[in-house]
């Protein structure tokens, strides 16, 4: 009995409670000053090559593949978009060198900018490198939010000559970082 009626006493107390709160005026206006600034990150590009993609010859052979590059088709990013970091990590288990070359292109094909990179032959060991992180802002941004595609081309450099007994590949690893203000 007595617990009863100190759950009463209690039930009685909490809804007392209920009725003394505070409340102050809301002001709305306050949200034309909301700024956020979220930042993402997700990859940007990778390729894995075998070294038979390349043939078996001297040098000079080239590799090229051009990917949609979809991420700028909505305005939202293009409209809030304040800078991007993209780095890039390049693996060579072939025992030559290479450059590769990252081209943006817009809606029409047409080049915005080439990034190159290049790595040396493999020796054994560990053949990865990874290389200065690239800013996109102001200008260079625009180009960014331009690009329609993404173009790699992979370039064998002069060396011994490969053939069918030749292994590995070569390993490209990109994520960006993008920051964002949205008003």
């Amino acid at each position: 009995m007595k617990i009863n009626f100190s759950n009463r006493i209690f039930r009685i107390l909490i809804a007392a409670s209920l009725f003394f709160s505070c409340a102050s005026d809301l002001d709305f206006n306050q949200t034309k000053d909301l700024r956020l600034e979220p930042v993402i990150v997700a990859n940007f590009a990778y390729f894995d090559l075998p070294v038979s993609d390349f043939g078996y010859g001297g040098s000079g052979e080239i590799a090229f593949d051009a990917k949609e590059f979809e991420v700028f088709k909505e305005q939202f990013l293009k409209d809030n978009l304040l800078k991007a970091d993209i780095d890039f990590e390049l693996e060579n288990t072939i025992p030559r060198a290479f450059t590769i070359d990252i081209q943006l292109l817009d809606v029409n094909g047409q080049i915005l900018e080439i990034l190159t990179f290049s790595i040396p032959a493999y020796s054994g060991g560990t053949n990865i490198v990874k290389y200065p992180t690239e800013v996109f802002q102001n200008q260079r941004l625009d180009l960014l939010k331009q690009t329609a595609q993404v173009g790699f081309v992979v370039r064998m450099l002069p060396g011994t000559p490969l053939d069918q007994n030749s292994t590995g590949n070569i390993k490209l690893r990109s994520g960006g970082t993008v920051y964002f203000e949205i008003q």
